[in-house]
């Protein structure tokens, strides 16, 4: 599995309430609310597919279509 580089940037949902900052090193850090680092951890991309592994060994996943990010029912939208 590779890291791939055009899906990097910022990721939130439509109210803002959840920021997920994918990092071109294949780091991740997700914002909730009012927590800046409420989990962070790895993530790899194939295709459109992305699988998250964060810090404390919890696994999740998610696919990009259409330039969305559809994540563990959540649908985030790129941010500059």
């Amino acid at each position: 599995m590779g890291t791939r580089h055009d899906y990097t940037g910022l990721w939130v949902t439509e109210d803002g309430e959840i920021r997920q900052a994918l990092l071109p090193n294949g780091r991740y850090v997700e914002a909730r609310g009012h927590l800046d680092v409420a989990y962070q951890g790895n993530y790899q991309i194939v295709g459109n597919h992305i699988e998250y592994q964060d810090d404390t060994g919890f696994t999740a996943d998610g696919d990009f279509i259409a330039g969305v990010l559809h994540h563990a029912g959540m649908v985030m939208y790129a941010r500059d």
